[in-house]
């Protein structure tokens, strides 16, 4: 039987085969390093070496703060949390605008700590905008203290939603070096620049006379007119009655010494100079309604009382920040040393856009507030911000000292200083090399940054960078942070939705019905101006009559005794 094929013919099939063979083992070798090099080209952006594995346990006690978050890690976007289980140990939240952080982490905090029963200082840069979410929040979780807090606000626009409060209280002043920290705190406000310039002459010149005038207010008449407002209606009187009338008591005599000395020597213009930089930017805060809401006392300063517990707003207003940031300057460093204290109930002091109002020994709060359950979250754009409006020294001792950081986008300087605190890791490198006749791949590793900078200079809206602390027996294992911070859209909307405004506090109606809140508020102002001028009046009066002094002053007569004589 013959074969079905002719040699000729199997010989022409097997070459086909192979030929076909060959060229399909040559295509898929062409394939594979294709998709070699496409799986190398995969991770352009170093995503996935760069993306590490976070805290998904919630870890929570008594105080803590906890954030649920969401971040990607090989692959795959897991859910997380960024547990703040020591917030006594100071929280920094930077980024900015339109970063998130007041929606995403700052507004999370304030409910949060209503919600763990913290006594609360909050400052509302862009009032009302924080103020109604703690003013609501305690309506809703208020029966959760043992004690319920009342709620106070400071708002300098509104005077009729507004508590009266004098933080230079002479129960505040227990010394001349608080008087001292008043008026510091008072200038460097008003004269950011001087931050930087502190021993300077005139800077210090009109620190010392605005001390020596806080202080006269505070020993006359065991403090009754120490206020405010009073000394800056002081300070505008005529320089020989202030010096006269400051010169007679001993506690001053080496405060307005200077002064007295210039103007025996006639150095008037030397005189003139001093005083007008203490009178000039104190000018600023000349306003009815700021000395109708700083010479009341509806309530005291010590939020924290067990006793009385208090939640504060301090309302701010963007557009007259210089002014308004002053004062709320004052109230913020009155209470801080009031609420520093052991055995008192546990306080968050909520202070954002930090840059805008100047507190002095801030960085000292946050070093020893743990200790007394003080809870402290600055808000701020940028590092460089922070440092143009506290100094060099000053602002970097407050970001290094700072345990718990969250951070929105930034750039420049702020960005690597965040990448280099978060350090480095081992990443592996795949090198890919393809030449005319061959081409060989390599691995190899590497240490670098965790989080570089470039990435945190392009992080999406919501999404953080950060660190968190931990303590004795319960320790983290995972504290750096990447990853973007959930939030409850829908929860927060419903809540939003039964939201009331902050109420009136004080109605200015008369028995009729009629608004008077102009007219009383006027009156407020007027007398106290009358009140100062009679001060000064008495007190020379008095000096007349003490022999010691009597050279000091030159009396009129009254007009009805010119006549009798």
């Amino acid at each position: 039987m013959a074969a079905p094929y002719s040699v000729a013919a199997r010989t022409s099939l097997y070459a086909a085969v192979f030929s076909t063979g060959y060229i399909c083992l040559l295509t898929a070798g062409v394939w594979c390093s294709r998709v070699l090099k496409d799986r190398l080209m995969d991770d352009v952006y170093n995503d996935e070496n760069e993306s590490f594995m976070q805290e998904t346990r919630l870890i929570k006690n008594e105080d803590s703060i906890n954030l649920p978050t969401l971040f990607y890690y090989k692959k795959k976007w897991r859910k997380g949390y960024a547990n703040i289980i020591s917030p006594y140990r100071s929280i920094a939240v930077s980024g900015i605008p339109g970063s998130g952080k007041s929606f995403c982490v700052i507004n999370s905090i304030i409910r949060q700590s209503i919600e763990q029963g913290y006594t609360m200082l909050c400052y509302d840069f862009k009032h009302p905008d924080l103020s109604t979410i703690v003013f609501n929040h305690l309506r809703l979780y208020g029966h959760r203290y043992k004690i319920r807090p009342r709620f106070y606000v400071i708002d300098f626009d509104n005077p009729d939603k507004s508590n009266r409060c004098n933080p230079l209280n002479a129960k505040y002043l227990t010394s001349i070096s608080d008087a001292f920290e008043a008026a510091n705190v008072i200038l460097l406000n008003l004269n950011r620049s001087w931050v930087e310039k502190q021993g300077d002459f005139f800077c210090e010149s009109a620190i010392t006379l605005l001390t020596a005038v806080i202080w006269f207010l505070r020993i006359y008449q065991d403090g009754k007119f120490c206020t405010l407002p009073h000394a800056i209606e002081l300070l505008n009187k005529k320089n020989d009655e202030l010096f006269t009338i400051l010169a007679t008591y001993s506690e001053l005599e080496g405060y307005i010494g200077a002064f007295r000395d210039a103007m025996a020597s006639g150095a008037m213009e030397q005189l003139a100079g001093q005083v007008s930089s203490v009178r000039i930017p104190l000018s600023r805060l000349i306003s009815p309604q700021l000395y109708w809401i700083m010479s009341g006392d509806d309530f005291s300063l010590d939020l924290n009382n067990p006793e009385e517990p208090k939640i504060c707003c301090l309302a701010n207003n963007p557009q007259k920040q210089s002014i308004y940031g002053t004062t709320l300057g004052l109230y913020c460093s009155r209470i801080i040393k009031l609420i520093n204290r052991k055995g008192q109930q546990k306080c968050a002091l909520i202070i954002d856009e930090l840059p805008t109002i100047y507190m002095k020994n801030l960085d000292g709060l946050i070093a020893t507030a743990r200790s007394n359950k003080v809870m402290v979250c600055l808000g701020f754009q940028d590092f460089s911000q922070l440092s143009r409006d506290y100094g060099e020294k000053e602002a970097r001792v407050i970001t290094n000292t700072v345990g718990n950081i969250f951070s929105g986008q930034l750039s420049g300087e702020s960005a690597r200083n965040l990448s280099e605190r978060f350090g480095k890791i081992v990443q592996k490198r795949h090198n890919l090399s393809i030449s005319r006749n061959d081409k060989s791949t390599s691995i190899n590793t590497q240490l670098d940054s965790l989080i570089p900078a470039s990435k945190i200079a392009s992080l999406p809206q919501g999404a953080f960078v950060g660190c968190v602390t931990d303590n004795f027996g319960e320790f983290i294992e995972q504290k750096i942070i990447n990853a973007h911070i959930v939030v409850d859209t829908d929860k927060i909307a419903k809540e939003t939705a039964q939201y009331i405004p902050i109420p009136v506090i004080t109605e200015f109606k008369d028995e009729q019905g009629n608004d008077i809140m102009h007219q009383t508020i006027m009156e407020n102002y007027d007398r106290i101006r009358e009140e100062t001028d009679q001060i000064v009046e008495d007190e020379l009066i008095r000096i007349s009559k003490d022999e010691k002094y009597k050279h000091l002053v030159k009396v009129e007569t009254a007009p009805e005794e010119k006549t009798q004589k």
